[in-house]
């Protein structure tokens, strides 16, 4: 713990100079820090990774993911043994990051002179002001340093904000307050450390739109998340197409795999290996003449496959 707030209050100390004292990057910034992807972004300078992609995200799972992600290098994208308001859901988006920290006064007034002279809103506490610039689609994940009592960054009434802003939940590594009446926001979710029926107390906003950490992930703002009951992966968003369409090739080959050592036809063996050129052969025709629909085009199938050798 100590480790992470002496980390935390040196990256703090960087954004805030870095950023010439504002609360959020300039869309420059944000496009420096994503600067592999080369596709559509939000005004901020967020990458937007279409909503095809969310929604076929959300067949992933967790392991597929992160398998990926760390066969490219990315070691540091996930996050476990949250708390779940709803256990079945499953939840994908760009993320919108800020960071929290224990209050400290003279640090507190910067901030709040800083926000004003942005124009944020006055009233109420700064932990609104995220919620303020989330757009539908984004997903709010927040750095709260595992603070449970006192550390409660919304509430329901925050929480209806953020659904109808966003048609999204949360991701706290931190906690809320008001667990039944956020249970009851139809759609909303929130993956959490805790929850206090106390109020937020004693910490204090510092960024939004920075890198944060989030437990044993790094994440920037951007990024797409894929949250579910076993975990949470933070997926840079120039890997997510690739990502996705690995990830569902694989759990092609599961299921081909699958279907034929229950047939006997191949042994576990050769399943696990390289695979022949009969069985690829095999597996080819049985793509071809799939039963159901493929969670990708043809095409797209057809230009993945054709440098792969199984």
């Amino acid at each position: 713990m100590l480790k992470q707030k002496l980390f935390t209050g040196a990256f703090v100390l960087c954004a805030m100079v870095s950023s010439a004292q504002s609360i959020s990057p300039t869309s420059d910034q944000i496009k420096a820090y994503t600067s592999a992807w080369k596709g559509e972004r939000s005004a901020d300078g967020r990458p937007r990774v279409s909503d095809a992609i969310l929604a076929r995200l959300k067949n992933i799972s967790v392991e597929e993911a992160w398998g990926v992600l760390r066969n490219k290098g990315y070691q540091n994208q996930f996050e476990g043994e949250w708390q779940l308001i709803h256990d079945d859901s499953v939840m994908t988006g760009r993320v919108v990051t800020a960071q929290y920290v224990p209050l400290r006064p003279d640090l507190q007034d910067l901030v709040k002179e800083t926000g004003k002279k942005e124009g944020r809103v006055q009233t109420g506490g700064t932990n609104s002001w995220p919620i303020d610039v989330l757009k539908e689609g984004d997903v709010y994940v927040a750095d709260g340093y595992g603070k449970i009592a006192d550390g409660t960054l919304i509430g329901d009434n925050l929480g209806n904000s953020i659904y109808a802003k966003s048609k999204r939940g949360v991701i706290f590594y931190g906690s809320v307050r008001d667990v039944e009446g956020l249970s009851e926001i139809k759609g909303f979710n929130a993956w959490i450390k805790g929850q206090d029926p106390s109020y937020i107390q004693q910490m204090m906003l510092t960024n939004i739109n920075t890198p944060v950490r989030i437990g044993r992930a790094i994440v920037l703002p951007g990024d797409v998340v894929l949250a579910k009951k076993y975990g949470t992966i933070f997926i840079p968003a120039h890997l997510v197409e690739e990502l996705v369409i690995t990830s569902e090739v694989t759990a092609l080959r599961d299921e081909f795999g699958h279907l034929r050592l229950r047939e006997g036809k191949y042994t576990p063996g050769e399943v696990d290996t390289k695979w022949s050129d009969a069985i690829q052969k095999d597996f080819l025709n049985w793509v071809n003449n799939y039963p159901g629909k493929l969670p990708m085009t043809k095409k797209e199938l057809d230009d993945y496959l054709k440098d792969r050798n199984y």
